[in-house]
């Protein structure tokens, strides 16, 4: 009928793709979320926040770093419900311990969870198993979604099939982990710009990654920049980032980066107007085929123009009233 939401005309029966934000920022010490839920409550939710228990967790204080993020997921900080963790990998002792915690804790609160350095798909598979079976024990009906790092060989070769998982979200592809583990055939320079982009070895391992996570519908992301103060080395990065390779989100892991990464990932605002007036047209027409300025438009180029200014909205950037209204109110 007209008037139908686009969600439900374009997406009937169908996994829509991810809309979240396009920088992930990481945060690992109490101390650094909670600066870290300051900053985003400030700038109104335009960035995910990663708890740390991986390399945040002080040796011998698991458990208690464990139960630290449970609090901040549940605390009064969290406004925006865009707070996800990272677990300790598949050979570390404690990664059980970590789902254990944050989803009996905190498994309606935490916006996913992430599964770092796994060197096969099984690994993957088994930690997402884990996760849904603690899910079912404390009655939680959510999908948790999944973000899966991309960080050795071994996780490469299997990489569309842990794209193809179960409650999978995000591919993150990590650039230093990745570089060590080829003992020097990569010079270390290529953990920063350009080498990052132009190694064959590096950009290849790019290019699987955003191609698996595309193929299957869900976001690729793409590693830090480790100048941590420069905002205009960060924006370069994430320039290239997506316009070379097609990753839709980075990671931030500074404060300075987080508005450097927004500013180039966010679509181009450019066409915004032109999208929101095809689909309130096309939404006129029950979603039908219509022309606009003298173009063809149907169900290919509406979804185009959905998940665009879906993704413009989540960023925080400002849309046409008359779209806004039919759309997000």
């Amino acid at each position: 009928m007209s008037g139908t939401h686009p969600s439900k005309a374009l997406f009937e029966g169908e996994k829509p793709f991810p809309v979240i934000p396009v920088c992930e920022h990481f945060a690992g010490s109490e101390k650094l979320i909670t600066k870290a839920m300051e900053l985003q409550n400030t700038k109104g939710g335009v960035f995910d926040i990663t708890m740390d228990c991986e390399d945040g967790a002080p040796t011998g204080k698991e458990k208690e770093h464990a139960e630290m993020i449970v609090a901040m997921a549940k605390g009064p900080l969290n406004k925006h419900k865009m707070a996800g963790a990272r677990i300790h990998d598949f050979t570390n002792a404690f990664w059980r311990q970590d789902v254990d915690i944050l989803v009996g804790g905190a498994g309606n609160e935490l916006a996913y969870i992430t599964i770092p350095k796994p060197t096969a798909v099984g690994q993957v598979k088994e930690m997402i198993g884990y996760i849904q079976e603690v899910a079912k024990k404390n009655n939680i009906k959510r999908e948790i979604p999944i973000h899966v790092l991309i960080e050795t060989h071994g996780a490469l070769k299997d990489v569309f099939e842990i794209a193809a998982q179960p409650w999978m979200q995000v591919l993150d592809f990590g650039l230093m982990d990745f570089v060590s583990g080829h003992h020097g055939a990569i010079p270390d320079d290529c953990m920063r710009s350009p080498g990052q982009f132009e190694h064959r070895l590096i950009a290849r391992a790019k290019a699987q990654v955003c191609a698996a996570a595309l193929a299957y519908g869900i976001i690729p992301a793409h590693n830090v920049t480790l100048d941590l103060k420069d905002a205009e080395k960060t924006k370069a990065d994430a320039l290239r980032a997506r316009n070379e390779f097609g990753f839709l989100r980075m990671w931030s892991i500074y404060p300075t980066q987080i508005d450097a990464i927004v500013s180039a990932m966010i679509p181009d605002t450019s066409k915004v107007e032109t999208g929101c007036k095809i689909l309130l047209a096309a939404q006129a027409a029950n979603w039908g085929p219509i022309q606009f300025e003298g173009e063809l438009h149907d169900r290919a180029t509406y979804r185009y123009y959905w998940e665009l200014i879906q993704q413009v909205h989540v960023s925080g950037q400002k849309l046409p009233e008359d779209a806004l209204q039919a759309f997000f109110k």
